[in-house]
Formats: C-alpha cells, sequence, structure tokens
C-alpha cells in the first residue's frame, strides 16, 4: 500500500503525518495530526519518529503542546 493511501492507525480515517518508531505495540505505528495532537495533550508523546509529509508537522505539535522537557528523536533512514 503506498503512504499515500494509508490511513492513521489509530482513528483510521486521518492520513498520517507522523511513524512511531519504537511502539509498545505494532499495530499503532502510523498517526494523523488529530490523533498525534491527543497523544501529546494527554502526556503519551511518540519519542522517537519520523516525520512522513516532508515537514515538521509533529515537531511543531511537540513545540505547542508538549510542557515535558524529554528527549524526542526524528528518526532519519
Amino acid at each position: 500500500m503506498g503512504a499515500h493511501r494509508r490511513k492513521c492507525d489509530w482513528c483510521g480515517s486521518g492520513t498520517p503525518i507522523v511513524r512511531d518508531m519504537e511502539p509498545v505495540n505494532p499495530e499503532y505505528q502510523y498517526w494523523c495530526e488529530e490523533c498525534a495532537r491527543a497523544l501529546i495533550i494527554k502526556g503519551d508523546p511518540i519519542e522517537t519518529y519520523r516525520e512522513l509529509e516532508g515537514e515538521p508537522i509533529y515537531g511543531r505539535l511537540l513545540d505547542e503542546h508538549c510542557a515535558l522537557k524529554r528527549f524526542y528523536s526524528f528518526a532519519t533512514a
């Protein structure tokens, strides 16, 4: 399945913007913007991730909504 046709693993309808590179549950690796924002607000952000849209959308979400100052890793390869 091509990346442009993949859907968010959580809601099943949104277009993924980020992939969790170290998921606790491998069934939930791809997250749309709304579901990713909800994870951050809930206090359970993705710590090792890869941006999928070519823009740092998830990085901006972390900056805007994450009060915790933990280390996050942008996966490159």
